[in-house]
C-alpha cells in the first residue's frame, strides 16, 4: 500500500478570513496553493468571511483569522495564521497521515 492509497478521497477544508485584510488575502492564496500542490483534485476548499458568516464562525468556534479547519476525514483540525509555513501546514492538518512532498513520486 502506498501513501497515497491511504490518503482520502476528498479532504474538506474550510478557511476563515476577515475582510479584505493583507492576511487574509495571503492566506487564501496560500491555502489554494497548498491544496493544488498536495491535494490536487482531491480537495474542496470553502473560504468564509467571518464577518458575513457569523453564525457559522460560532458553530465552528472560531476565536482567530485566519483559520483552516479540515472538516473530513474526521477528526477535525485547526490551523491558525496566514498558511505560509507549509511543513508546519501538513504536520498540523493531519500528523499521523503526512502529505506527500511535493513532486514525490514523479
Amino acid at each position: 500500500m502506498t501513501l497515497d492509497d491511504r490518503l482520502p478521497d476528498l479532504v474538506d477544508l474550510r478557511l476563515y478570513v476577515t475582510g479584505a485584510t493583507p492576511a487574509s488575502a495571503r492566506a487564501v492564496v496560500n491555502a489554494r496553493r497548498f491544496c493544488e500542490t498536495h491535494l490536487a483534485g482531491r480537495y474542496r476548499l470553502e473560504v468564509l468571511d467571518i464577518g458575513e458568516h457569523v453564525e457559522q464562525a460560532a458553530a465552528d468556534q472560531i476565536v482567530a483569522a485566519p483559520t483552516l479547519i479540515r472538516l473530513a476525514p474526521l477528526p477535525l483540525r485547526r490551523f491558525i495564521g496566514d498558511l505560509s509555513d507549509d511543513e508546519r501546514l501538513r504536520r498540523s492538518l493531519d500528523p499521523l497521515h503526512p502529505l506527500p512532498a511535493a513532486g514525490a513520486g514523479e
